[in-house]
Parts: structure tokens; C-alpha cells; sequence
């Protein structure tokens, strides 16, 4: 059944990079339109929290796994009511929730396969009066999936071409591909997506460390250094790379610890890895997508390194054969993808409509997503 015309869903996502949650108010008919989008800070003890323990730290206790649940649940709900407050939009025309989560562990390929995006959707729910569809991921895993990556439904939704082969590539702190080949006729053709590795998430680690600024503006700070080909070949020469899609990862395999053990030996100048780290991320953006569909003529950008221009720079040296763009040029704010892509899957669940493309994900099929708190 189409939407009321005014009827909007709300995104939620705070990402590998835990820099903010950002808010998406979405329309979709008659045509998808961003009504509002914007990213809130994390404060910024519970951010160190969050990061700490997706990249495998452990937690003391039980109670501080459950409380922890409903802090960042609450978080996101008041995200939610100030995104609505800011928009000046009646929070009675907000038809729904898609609340991510924030993921602290996954864990897809383990013997007890898992995937968990922490965010109560009840205490969200009671906190808007709104209802909200969380846990997105964990019913795909349960599926035989990797839960990941979500997005390219929404992308080929949004941005196949009839013309060309494009892939949208989404820079967050794990870096991931939607292909999307040139739909032929009414057929879409074969999507895929998959992880391509680190994006922004151990750049942002590196430059904290050495800067005390979460995030490597404009690269400037890789520019200062020169790539060490003896440290890129020890990152590249992780197994995880060579993997064949589908394929999923995050914080838990890409961390500080795992940098600082290919370190060993080497006494490199700060600006020089962060110079490497950049260049890892160009060069497995490439590699992965001349192995699965080296003709794509367009990649188009989004998330938070689309801003580095540096990266932008290196993304497009070494994809030659394709024009590197935001999805800007196509209609999509590059900085809300994400966050809108999931109030589009809150209104496939609502919908009773399946959020995954097994193809991508490796799920046994089809499967409508998330759970669903009444208002």
C-alpha cells in the first residue's frame, strides 16, 4: 500500500567510526526525498566506550553489557525527538523508526554465528511514542548470512543505471561495494555487495593518536607522509583480503592492536602510516572491485570519506577506467545513504517486504528484517 504523502520514516545509524548518530527523515512518495538529515555527536567518554569494545575489548560485567543497551538506546531516541524538534515536523507524521543500532561485535562466520547492534528498540519506542523497527542484521545471520552489507537493496532501488555498470561505494569507518550492473530492460541484473576492508576506521584511530583529532580532515595529515611499500604489503597481505565475497567485517578484525603488529620492526615517521593507511584503503577499493566487476564506468561515493579529498584523489589513480563521484551528483546526500537506507528498511519491514539481497549477504533466501515495538 503506497505511503500517505506525508507520511515520513525516520533513520537512525551511528556506524564503525562511532562519530555521531546520524538522522534521516525520509519521504517516499512520490518520489524518495531527504526532508532533514543531521549527525549528533556522541558524548565523548561513551564514545571511547563504544570503541573500545567494538574493536574487541571486553566488558566487566553482564550488568554493564545490559545497561549499556538501554544508554545507547536512549541516546538514539533522543536523537530521534531532537532530529524531529530541529525538522519542525509534527512527530505525528512520522509513520516509523529504523534504528540501526550501534554494532559492538559480529561475528558472522563463527561456529554460534552472531551479529549485535545494541540500541533497546523498546526503550526507543517508549521514549518517541513512535514505533520503531530495530535488528536489522541478526535475521539474515540467522539465515545462513553475514548480516552485512544492507545497503544495496536501497542502492540499486535508488541509483542502477540502464546505461552502465556502476558500483556505489560506501566510506565509513569498514569500507563496503554495491555492483550494480546495468539494468536490461525491466531486469535489474545481478547485484552484489560485500566489505571491502578498512575505510576511515583506522585512519580516524591513528590521527587521534597522533594529532588528538578524531578524524584526518581532508587528509591532510596522510599528505604530509610518503606511503611505505614494505608497511602496505605487510596490511595487504592479511588473509581477510583474499576472501571471496560475501564477505562482512569491522572493528573486531581491523583495529590499533592489528596495525600496531605489522608496525613491529619498522620506525616510521606518524604522517608515513597514516599516508600508508590511506593507500590501503584506495588500493583494496580497487583491487576488490577489479576482481567482481572491473567495467564498471561510475563509482559513487558516500559516507564520511568522501569528504577526504585525498582519498578521493587515490580512489580515482587507482581506478582509472571509472569516474569516482558522490552520490551527490545523483540526487543522494552522500553524508545520510546510510541513515536513509534504513528508514527505507523499516518501511520494507512495515511493509512485510524482504530488506536482504541473498546474493550479497550468502542468506539461504529472502527475509523481511528486523523486529517491529509498536508505538
Amino acid at each position: 500500500m503506497p505511503d500517505h504523502p506525508a507520511q515520513l520514516y525516520l533513520g537512525l545509524i551511528s556506524g564503525t567510526s562511532a562519530d555521531g548518530i546520524d538522522a534521516a527523515l525520509v519521504r517516499f512518495e512520490p518520489d524518495c526525498e531527504l526532508v532533514f538529515g543531521c549527525t549528533y555527536p556522541w558524548d565523548g567518554a561513551l564514545r571511547a566506550r563504544l570503541i573500545a569494545l567494538g574493536q574487541g575489548g571486553a566488558a566487566g560485567s553482564l550488568d554493564e553489557l545490559g545497561e549499556l543497551d538501554t544508554i545507547l538506546a536512549r541516546s538514539f531516541a533522543d536523537v530521534a525527538r531532537r532530529a524531529i524538534e530541529d525538522a519542525r515536523i509534527d512527530p505525528g507524521a512520522v509513520r516509523a523508526i529504523g534504528s540501526h543500532g550501534q554494532t559492538v561485535r559480529h561475528r558472522p562466520e563463527s561456529k554460534a554465528a552472531f551479529t549485535w547492534q545494541m540500541g533497546d528498540g523498546n526503550v526507543i519506542a517508549e521514549r518517541t511514542g513512535i514505533t520503531t523497527v530495530a535488528d536489522f542484521r541478526r535475521r539474515d545471520v540467522a539465515a545462513g548470512g553475514h548480516g552485512a552489507p544492507l545497503m544495496p537493496a536501497f542502492h540499486a532501488a535508488r541509483l542502477q543505471s540502464g546505461s552502465e555498470d556502476r558500483a556505489v561505494l560506501n566510506l565509513g569507518g569498514i569500507g563496503n561495494f554495491t555492483l550494480l550492473p546495468k539494468r536490461v530492460g525491466k531486469e535489474p541484473g545481478r547485484v552484489r555487495g560485500f566489505d571491502t576492508g578498512p575505510a576511515n576506521a583506522l585512519m580516524d584511530v591513528w590521527c587521534e593518536r597522533h594529532t588528538g583529532r578524531p578524524y584526518d580532515a581532508n587528509g591532510a595529515f596522510a599528505v604530509r607522509g610518503n606511503i611505505h611499500a614494505g608497511l602496505l604489503a605487510r596490511l595487504m597481505d592479511d588473509p581477510w583480503f583474499a576472501l571471496p565475497p560475501p564477505k562482512s567485517t569491522g572493528r573486531e578484525q581491523f583495529h590499533l592492536s592489528w596495525l600496531e603488529s605489522r608496525l613491529e620492526g619498522l620506525d616510521l615517521p606518524p604522517a608515513d602510516v597514516q599516508a600508508t593507511l590511506l593507500e590501503l584503503t584506495a588500493a583494496t577499493v580497487a583491487d576488490a572491485l577489479q576482481a567482481t566487476q572491473a567495467d564498471t564506468a561510475r563509482v559513487l561515493v558516500c559516507g564520511g570519506g568522501v569528504h577526504n579529498a585525498a582519498l578521493m584523489a587515490r580512489l580515482s589513480a587507482r581506478m582509472p577506467g571509472a569516474i569516482v563521484e558522490s552520490t551527490a551528483a545523483h540526487g543522494l546526500d552522500p553524508d545520510y545513504v546510510e541513515a536513509m537506507g534504513f528508514a527505507w528498511l523499516a518501511r520494507e519491514t512495515l511493509a512485510g517486504r524482504p530488506g536482504n539481497l541473498p546474493g550479497v549477504t550468502g542468506a539461504k533466501g529472502p527475509r523481511v528484517l528486523g523486529a517491529i515495538y509498536p508505538a
